[in-house]
């Protein structure tokens, strides 16, 4: 029997689920629109790529941005103005191009005598991307599909990709970590890719006053009768140093630890419930929620992951984000030009 009432797991779970929109998200979705609008203008279409490393929330703001489109049917054919695909691991062209087939509702039919499987399922999708007026097609995950590949594959895919973009008149978004940007070195993309944007971890040392922010949206979202403060200094920079700035395990933190509350019947998230759930995770390693503002030390992201295309076979290509050695939060916060550590007098 679960320890919480239903009305409570519901409560947790549209917090686990919650979004909180961030600056940089809402020049991405921005974007997006302006995508869309030209689309319907036609002519030759920009494309855009939107980068980030692991956690930064890259799926879930297409997800959001697809709930705010609506869809439609029509004469059997679903109207789908954005078309969100997601690039399975290991995935082939082949592969994803029939599953732009099954995302827009339609099954893949027979390729027509004379023609490969490949150039029948684009011209398919062409004239399935018309019927469902689709305007803008994202590819999440994008990277996955340039992994492994040889220079060469890599440009069938660069030059199938073109060829469906200006032939169904639709701008792509490419969505994946930071090596899907590989893709703008085959010259055909390199001049579509007129919109980039990367979306970074959250840095003490560069916009501060982001990360607060976002607390502060999370906070109103937790599943208590009052928000907590997670914007207050301690609490701020104790969660900083637990996620080093990374969204996904921000968000994880303060789900699991919301739980001990709500079996307390208490009324709000506390400090002691942060430092319980830390301490369940990191045994070994110090407690920034027991420790005073000027003892905690944090670290963040000095360089993001990347794909190393040339690595040797049978060696991991992927060479994973560093971080900062761990320094006092005033010493990270007297680097960002927008909110500086107060000086000790």
């Amino acid at each position: 029997m679960s320890p919480l009432s239903e009305e409570q797991t519901q409560r947790l779970e549209a917090f686990k689920n919650c979004f909180v929109e961030q600056p940089i998200v809402t020049q991405i979705f921005a974007d997006f629109d302006r995508l869309r609008f030209n689309h319907q203008l036609g002519g030759s279409q920009q494309c855009m790529l939107v980068t980030g490393d692991t956690g930064v929330g890259k799926t879930e703001l297409t997800r959001h941005y697809l709930k705010r489109v609506v869809q439609t049917q029509n004469g059997g054919y679903a109207h789908k103005p954005v078309l969100l695909s997601r690039i399975s691991s290991n995935a082939s062209l082949e592969s994803t191009l029939i599953e732009l087939h099954k995302d827009l509702g339609q099954a893949f039919a027979a390729r027509r005598q004379g023609k490969s499987k490949e150039q029948s399922l684009t011209e398919s999708l062409v004239r399935l991307l018309f019927k469902c007026r689709t305007e803008l097609i994202i590819l999440d995950e994008f990277h996955e599909l340039l992994e492994f590949q040889s220079n060469a594959a890599r440009a069938v895919i660069a030059n199938r990709l073109k060829f469906i973009s200006e032939k169904a008149g639709i701008p792509i978004v490419l969505v994946g970590m930071p090596w899907a940007a590989k893709i703008a070195e085959e010259p055909q993309w390199g001049r579509r890719l007129i919109n980039r944007r990367a979306i970074p971890y959250f840095k003490l040392s560069a916009e501060p006053k982001h990360y607060l922010q976002f607390l502060m949206g999370l906070a109103t979202r937790m599943p208590f009768e009052i928000p907590p403060k997670l914007e207050e200094r301690h609490t701020a920079y104790a969660l900083f140093a637990a996620c080093r700035g990374r969204i996904s395990v921000l968000k994880e933190i303060l789900y699991e630890a919301a739980k001990l509350p709500l079996m307390e019947r208490a009324n709000t998230l506390t400090v002691e419930h942060l430092a319980q759930t830390f301490r369940m995770w990191w045994p070994d390693v110090a407690n920034p929620f027991e420790l005073g503002v000027d003892e905690i030390q944090a670290s963040e992201a000095l360089e993001y992951s990347y794909y190393d295309f040339e690595a040797p076979k049978g060696t991991n290509p992927i060479i994973e984000t560093t971080f900062t050695q761990l320094i006092s939060i005033s010493q990270l916060l007297s680097k960002s030009p927008t909110l500086k550590a107060p000086r000790k007098t």
